[in-house]
């Protein structure tokens, strides 16, 4: 498992859906990835697949 502490280009972002409040977090590596995050996922609310963007 990689090291989460130390200065590096990955960092925490929080994912919101756009049908519903379900959030959650995850990483990304902002030197290949400076745009916002869009990922279809599971969203356990609406027990479905929808779309998440990355939060501010």
């Amino acid at each position: 498992m990689a090291k989460k502490s130390g200065k590096g280009p990955r960092v925490m972002v929080k994912m919101s859906s756009t049908e519903s409040p379900y959030r959650f977090t995850t990483t990304k590596n902002k030197r290949n990835n400076p745009q916002r995050l869009e990922l279809r996922r599971y969203d356990p609310v609406l027990r479905r697949h929808v779309l998440f963007r990355e939060e501010k």
